[in-house]
């Protein structure tokens, strides 16, 4: 958003004269800067251990002012390279750049230009008891120190922001912050990988979405960094859900088509239970003691980073009083949908601009609060959240809202949902086949289809493994706001299960279809999926302690899904299917207790698995409604 400088003209006049007020002239707006105004620099910043990572660095040619300095840290490569080249990465910093910023990008330790090892997901040295001990936090620093001796023009004041890998990097550099760096906004963040964020959710592997993901990293190169988002991995195929089922086990996906190419997918692949390894990467205990201002940005769509930027917010509300400003902002984006126009997904229409109004209302300002001092008063205090539904922006002091009240929506015979406990013990059943799993969406696709979190779920619920609950139609608007919380109580007759909850919202018959409709959607009856989320059933007792289960004895599971903001309109339904498989966003569950990393063909069996209700054993789901 460009800022207006006004201008108020005193006029000075004798006690005795009476004056005619004179008209305040027009507001002169702020210099936009353009391309032409800037001069690209390239250095190699040493860091205290004498790596030196690539910095690609954007100065105003003016010299009458000062400038803060806004860093974005990546290990997908800051390309084009050569001072001459600078079209690309400046283009979607179209906002700073023409409000006057020294915008910086670095490539990370270890990648495309970067002297030093990578390693993914560095996990956070807090003692670093050595002068030359290192990581991703004072990598962060020592370039902050270099930067501000080193490049004229600066107001000493710095800001970090990343989307995704780049959104962990940003996280990391606002713990030990140094003293100059005033704003963060780690967006979509990776904060926990292995619970909740890219690799794990409930222990259960996102598959598709990983392999796809490492099938290309590490072969990126200087030369060909714009892949990231893509892939150059031949499926030989259009429909990735034939490719990952005719893959078979977990194992195959390395000894058949990566091939050794990813070390990381062999690592994340061995550690299956939330171990040392994984441990070490859960960034949120080293978020603490937080001193800059902190901008959380995510979306309710985002099927990769959710849970991470849900934990970044909450960690350091929870342990940071002494940094200035923590506002979270969730919209109805897919992970890095607020870089777009916001304004759909898939036929699910939101009515406005959102991610425009997000950049111009809310990123902009925020750094020019913290980095130019300028006056902003219309921040959020703490939360600004997107309802879907009634499509509109809904601030909050905390979040979630604490006036928020919870509501158990209880599973019941006859495919009910209710608010009050079944009477007479029941269940409902279904068979699980590892050899046809339920399908995460219905059409035909390669890769990780992001509109899935808003797919039409009727072809699902048609199937005999998926078992659905209704409310009856809603006579008022229902507006959800928070995480979910699921208790089931369940038995299978195999020794292992996956469990996959998902609330979704069903509309009335008569509405009507888009204009135009292309992909011909059928809107009367839609079932929009609102969250969903698997549950390995191993990890009822912890995801560090995977345990078999007992074939055909009731067991009690119980997780939290993440957070919705939602309102089911009056008119429409409330719906929860629940399956045993979703493929291939998630991996098989063999059925068999095993380590699924390397389970054979043989460990995949049938199973029958049952959801019990009743007073004793009240199986359902429970949200948190505010008015």
């Amino acid at each position: 958003m460009r800022r207006l400088h006004w201008v108020l003209l005193l006029t000075l006049l004798p006690a005795f004269v009476t004056a005619e007020p004179k008209p305040e002239p027009e507001p002169k707006p702020a210099k936009e800067y353009t391309v032409a105004d800037y001069t690209k620099y390239e250095y190699r910043i040493p860091m205290r251990d004498g790596v030196k990572l690539f910095t690609v660095v954007y100065v105003p040619k003016e010299t009458q002012k000062t400038f803060p300095l806004l860093m974005h840290r990546t290990p997908y490569g800051v390309g084009p390279y050569g001072v001459d080249s600078h079209t690309d990465h400046l283009s979607g910093m179209t906002p700073y750049l023409k409000a006057g910023y020294i915008l910086v990008n670095q490539d990370v330790r270890g990648r495309m230009k970067s002297e030093g090892e990578f390693v993914d997901m560095r996990p956070h040295n807090s003692a670093k008891s050595k002068p030359n001990e290192i990581d991703e936090s004072s990598d962060a620093f020592d370039s902050i120190e270099w930067l501000l001796k080193k490049v004229p023009g600066h107001n000493g004041k710095v800001g970090l922001m990343g989307i995704s890998y780049p959104g962990f990097y940003a996280a990391c550099g606002m713990i030990d912050a140094h003293p100059a760096l005033k704003a963060v906004s780690p967006q979509a963040p990776v904060i926990d990988m292995f619970d909740g964020d890219d690799w794990r959710h409930n222990g259960a592997l996102l598959l598709t979405h990983n392999f796809g993901f490492e099938a290309v990293f590490n072969k990126m190169t200087p030369k060909m960094y714009r892949q990231h988002g893509q892939t150059d991995f031949d499926f030989g195929t259009s429909d990735g859900y034939q490719f990952f089922l005719d893959m078979g086990p977990l194992s195959n996906a390395n000894t058949k088509h990566l091939k050794g190419s990813s070390p990381y997918w062999i690592d994340a692949v061995k550690h299956g239970n939330y171990d040392d390894f994984c441990k070490s990467r859960n960034l949120r205990p080293s978020i603490k003691n937080v001193k800059p201002a902190v901008l959380t940005v995510g979306g309710w769509y985002d099927a990769e980073d959710l849970a991470g930027t849900l934990n970044c917010y909450q960690r350091v509300a929870a342990t940071s009083p002494d940094s200035p400003q923590n506002v979270l902002v969730m919209g109805p984006w897919v992970h890095g949908g607020w870089y777009g126009d916001g304004a759909a997904l898939g036929p699910v229409k939101f009515n406005s601009k959102t991610g425009e109004y997000y950049r111009n209302e809310v990123e902009l300002p925020f750094f020019e609060k913290h980095l130019k001092d300028a006056k902003v008063d219309a921040l959020p205090k703490a939360a600004l959240v997107f309802e879907t539904g009634t499509n509109r922006w809904r601030r909050f002091d905390t979040w979630p809202p604490k006036e928020a009240e919870r509501v158990k929506l209880h599973f019941a015979a006859d495919g009910a949902l209710a608010l009050t406990k079944a009477e007479k013990e029941s269940f409902d059943e279904y068979v699980s086949d590892p050899a046809k799993p339920v399908p995460y969406v219905e059409k035909t696709i390669v890769g990780m289809d992001q509109e899935y979190m808003t797919a039409d779920q009727r072809f699902a619920g048609r199937r005999p493994d998926v078992i659905v609950y209704q409310l009856p139609v809603q006579t008022e608007d229902l507006n959800v706001a928070g995480p979910l919380e699921v208790e089931l109580h369940v038995s299978t007759t195999g020794t292992d299960s996956d469990w996959v909850v998902k609330l979704i919202d069903v509309y009335p018959d008569d509405v009507p279809d888009l204009d135009p409709n292309p992909k011909g959607v059928k809107l009367g009856g839609y079932q929009q999926l609102v969250r969903g989320e698997p549950f390995r059933g191993k990890y009822r007792n912890g995801l560090d302690k995977p345990e078999a289960f007992v074939p055909g004895q009731t067991t009690v599971i119980k997780f939290t899904m993440p957070d919705v903001s939602h309102s089911f309109r009056t008119g429409h339904r409330v719906m929860v299917q629940v399956q045993s498989s979703w493929f291939p966003f998630i991996d098989r569950n063999p059925q068999s207790f095993c380590d699924i990393g390397t389970a054979k063909e043989s460990d995949f069996k049938k199973a029958t698995q049952r959801v019990y209700y009743s007073e004793a054993k009240p199986s359902g789901i429970t949200l948190r409604v505010v008015k």
